[in-house]
Order: C-alpha cells, then sequence, then structure tokens
C-alpha cells in the first residue's frame, strides 16, 4: 500500500502533463502511486505516459470529459494511499513537496495540510507569490474568500477525511476547490508548510477563465455557507482572468469593482504586478520583493527545469 495517491486529471496537454509529472515522479522520501485521469483527451495520453519509465503512474480514463471535479472523484475512487494530494496537469512540485507535508500532519496529528504557491508564466518565469497565511486564519476566512493559494495542486489530505466528507462536487467550476477546503475546515483545523512547495502555471489557457461560471460558484457557496463571501477578492481574481483571455476592458471593470469593495491596497498591488510582467522584468526582480521566499523557489524550479 503506498504511503500518498497523487491524482492528475488531464485533458489535452501531453506536453504539460509530462512535465508535471516528472516533478512529481521526483519527490522524495515517500512511497507513492500516481493515477492520471484522462478526462476523455482527444490526445493519446496514455501512450505519452508510457514514454515515463515509472511503474507507479498508471493511467485511467473517461471516454468523454467530465469536468475536472468529476475527474478528480475518480481519481479519488481509485486511490489506495492513506493520504491522497492532486495536481493538475499544468502545475509543478517541489522535490520535497510530499514529504514536507506529510511531516506537517505527523507533527500535528492533523487531516490535512497545505503549503505555499508562486505564480510563473508559460515559459516557467516567476512572476510572484507571497506566504500563506497561518491555518488558523485560512479555517477562519475560507466561507468568505479561498485562502488556500494554487487551486487545487495544493492540498494533501487523508483518504479517510474525503470519505467523510465527500468528493468534490461537479455542479460548481473552479470554486470545487474552493468548497472542498470549506468542508474540510469544518472538520478539522489544517497543518500547513509556509514555503513555495507549488509552482502554479498561469497561462490563457487556464481552465478558471470561464469567469460567469466562477461568478456563480461563488454564489453559491455564499448561499451554501451563509456568506457573505468577499467579492471584491473574487473581483480581482476575475481580473487577472481577464487579462489572460486579452479581455483588457471588462479587467478594468473588475478591478474597479474590486477597489470600491474595500480592495484599493490589493488592486495597487495587482496593478504593479501587471506593470512587472508587462515590461518583463526579470526573475530575480521578482525574488527581490521576498528574498528568502520567492529565491527558494525559484531554485527548485529551475533545478527540475534543468533536469528536463
Amino acid at each position: 500500500m503506498p504511503t500518498a495517491s497523487v491524482v492528475v486529471p488531464t485533458h489535452d496537454r501531453n506536453d504539460l502533463l509530462l512535465q508535471t509529472l516528472a516533478s512529481v515522479l521526483r519527490q522524495r522520501d515517500v512511497d507513492l502511486e500516481v493515477i492520471v485521469v484522462d478526462d476523455g483527451s482527444g490526445e493519446d495520453v496514455a501512450g505519452a505516459v508510457a514514454t515515463l519509465p515509472d511503474e507507479r503512474v498508471r493511467v485511467v480514463r473517461n471516454e468523454r470529459s467530465q469536468g475536472v471535479a468529476r475527474a478528480r472523484n475518480r481519481g479519488l475512487e481509485e486511490a489506495r494511499g492513506e493520504w491522497v494530494a492532486f495536481v493538475d496537469d499544468d502545475d509543478l512540485w517541489a522535490p520535497d513537496k510530499l514529504t514536507s507535508q506529510l511531516q506537517a500532519l505527523a507533527d500535528t496529528g492533523r487531516r490535512w495540510a497545505y503549503t505555499g504557491a508562486f505564480n510563473i508564466t508559460a515559459s516557467g518565469e516567476v512572476i510572484g507569490g507571497a506566504p500563506p497565511p497561518p491555518p488558523e486564519e485560512v479555517a477562519a476566512s475560507l466561507p468568505r474568500r479561498n485562502m488556500v493559494p494554487g487551486g487545487g495542486s495544493n492540498v494533501v489530505a487523508a483518504r479517510s477525511l474525503f470519505e467523510e466528507i465527500g468528493g468534490f462536487d461537479p455542479t460548481l467550476y473552479n470554486t470545487e476547490d474552493w468548497d472542498m477546503w470549506i468542508r474540510m475546515a469544518r472538520t478539522a483545523l489544517p497543518a500547513w508548510v509556509p514555503r513555495p512547495l507549488l509552482a502554479y502555471r498561469v497561462h490563457a489557457s487556464n481552465a478558471s477563465l470561464v469567469v460567469s461560471e466562477i461568478i456563480a460558484g461563488a454564489r453559491t457557496i455564499e448561499r451554501r455557507y451563509g456568506g457573505p463571501v468577499d467579492r471584491g477578492v473574487v473581483d480581482r481574481y476575475l481580473a487577472e482572468l481577464c487579462l489572460r483571455s486579452g479581455s483588457r476592458l471588462r479587467a478594468v471593470r473588475f478591478l474597479a469593482s474590486a477597489a470600491m469593495r474595500g480592495q484599493t491596497k490589493g488592486v495597487t498591488s495587482d496593478l504593479a504586478s501587471i506593470a512587472r510582467r508587462k515590461l518583463r522584468l526579470s526573475r530575480g526582480t521578482a525574488e527581490a520583493r521576498e528574498p528568502g521566499w520567492l529565491a527558494e523557489g525559484a531554485a527548485w524550479l529551475e533545478e527540475l527545469v534543468q533536469r528536463g
């Protein structure tokens, strides 16, 4: 029986998938299995995965695409490990991500753990990030805003916890992870590893670009958990998504809305980040803003890229 099961949902991203799997298979000091869930891809996912000489990886397939929530749930059904983690097919892990989180869980006796995440471009350039807030703040704030960075690629949780609270809600789009973290936090306080162990890739084809679905999901969470959701934070996130898809005017409108909802400081920070990205500043400049934190993420990311 593996200690940890890693579920990787994928859909027509074989090039990125292989990079993600390389980072997962380099996890240190942990017995793991990797379950790739091919969610109705037109590409030959099984053939691509077969190029990896590692028997820890297996592929299961949905004949038609059912969405990321159902794909994760399919992987969860297949998982045999005591602990389960998820990683999207375009994100990357530090080589000690899992073992660091599992150690935090062992030290605290808790049932789920998160870590820090930083953003990278499609080409792997570091473009920002900051240490995550502590567990008590995350648990208290989750019904209002998603405080766990990096989406579904962050958390490690006991398989028994998923069995207790259920899987990801397939009626939600890009808020299904937020809903899951709320349910987890209502059951158990998380552990944390406040280091940059997850690289979250920001690019125009992110699955999170359907703005209307995200707004609907936020409203569902608000109704489900008694709200109110912090719409200023949601609007800042939507502005970022609009910029990725080239909808600049819509992005400006969301930023203006966020400022009116009390997020003036956050909007100012977002605009500065956008300016840095536009000017294509170097990775070193990004690191200078968090010299003891982003530099660690940039170091393991560079090593991963160099190893191919």
